[in-house]
């Protein structure tokens, strides 16, 4: 299983050193074994907020690694033209010497749009006619646009890229629908588990590989599925509760919509909007619970093998493992070691 580092930071205890666990994390990964360093693309909020542009972080990952991937989750692809994609990507493909990979995004919040407001209402298809058309262009392929002075012209990227194929994947919170469209086009898929639990994410999956199998892509492989997990590890269960509690339980506060409507069981029917406060401080405190125990890496190397053991079981390829919801980054950072612990580990006994 691969395993890579993955970063989504508030950005609402600011710092004068605010990319620090950014860059030193990247370091870490690239000279202890690990796959890929993601950055995502977030507009206009403090959650996620130093994060607005993946191809500006990921060439700062680039410039300070050598063999690390260097990917964005994700890069929402209706908020931009695909020549600036194509383009910003292949520089940073050229600064990693061939380590970038996108996975592209609809996005959901409608302020995000104010960058490309036309592209609301049609996020979804336009997210797909981005995609192909940025895969287009990393093949050298040129593409008809409609220049300033009105004549029809056809353009292409500079610089050409390394890698003569970009690896792409589709940002998924859970949409079986989304899950069979990566496998139609041949990409990989990237989703995480809230809103959906293990036997749902399993069933996700084999739709996922029969749409690959089944598609006219001419990708090879079985495809990628790599799943985000909020990670800290240590070497005591119940001290990692109690550093995690807190930022966790403000990130699932914060994403209230989709841990509600994974816990209809705890309370059905019910509209997150029109919730009293005391009733989501009760969603959040079960779902902290929930998560701990199987909806991230907490705890120990021996807990975090198990929950491996369960992934690998359902096939899923990578885990990229959210770091920064943490706000000590002297903490995050020398968690790391566990984590590289708990890589080498899985090496010995999934490959084994």
């Amino acid at each position: 299983m691969d395993f890579g580092l993955f970063y989504f930071a508030d950005d609402g205890a600011g710092s004068g050193d605010r990319y620090r666990l950014l860059i030193e994390g990247a370091r870490f990964a690239d000279t202890h074994g690990f796959t890929a360093v993601w950055t995502p693309e977030r507009h206009f909020h403090q959650f996620g907020g130093q994060y607005p542009n993946p191809a500006v972080t990921g060439a700062a990952v680039a410039a300070v690694t050598e063999r690390v991937a260097v990917r964005a989750g994700s890069v929402v692809g209706p908020l931009h033209h695909p020549l600036r994609i194509a383009e910003e990507w292949s520089v940073v493909d050229n600064l990693s010497r061939g380590r970038v990979g996108l996975s592209f995004a609809s996005g959901w919040h409608a302020v995000d749009f104010a960058l490309r407001p036309e592209n609301y209402p049609r996020r979804k298809e336009v997210l797909v006619e981005t995609m192909q058309t940025v895969r287009e262009l990393w093949r050298g392929k040129k593409i008809d646009v409609v220049d300033g002075a009105g004549d029809q012209k056809q353009v292409g990227i500079f610089p050409a890229p390394v890698q003569p194929e970009l690896p792409v994947w589709l940002t998924s919170a859970g949409t079986p629908e989304t899950f069979r469209q990566a496998g139609e086009l041949g990409a990989g898929v990237l989703t995480h588990l809230l809103g959906q639990d293990l036997d749902d994410l399993a069933k996700k999956i084999t739709l996922y590989r029969e749409a690959f199998q089944a598609g006219s892509h001419g990708v090879a492989g079985n495809g990628q599925v790599s799943l985000m997990l909020h990670t800290f590890l240590g070497t005591d269960r119940d001290e990692v509760r109690e550093i995690v509690r807190k930022p966790f339980s403000d990130y699932l506060r914060s994403s209230i919509s989709l841990i509600a409507r994974a816990s209809g069981d705890l309370m059905p029917g019910v509209n997150p909007e029109d919730m009293d406060p005391e009733d989501v401080e009760f969603l959040v405190a079960r779902s902290f619970d929930r998560y701990f125990d199987t909806g991230g890496l907490f705890g120990t190397v021996q807990d975090g093998l198990r929950t491996l053991d369960a992934l690998a079981e359902i096939g899923v390829d990578e885990v990229a493992c959210l770091i920064d919801f943490v706000g000590d980054t002297d903490a995050v950072l020398n968690s790391l070691v566990h984590l590289d612990e708990l890589r080498r580990s899985a090496d010995e006994r999934l490959g084994g």
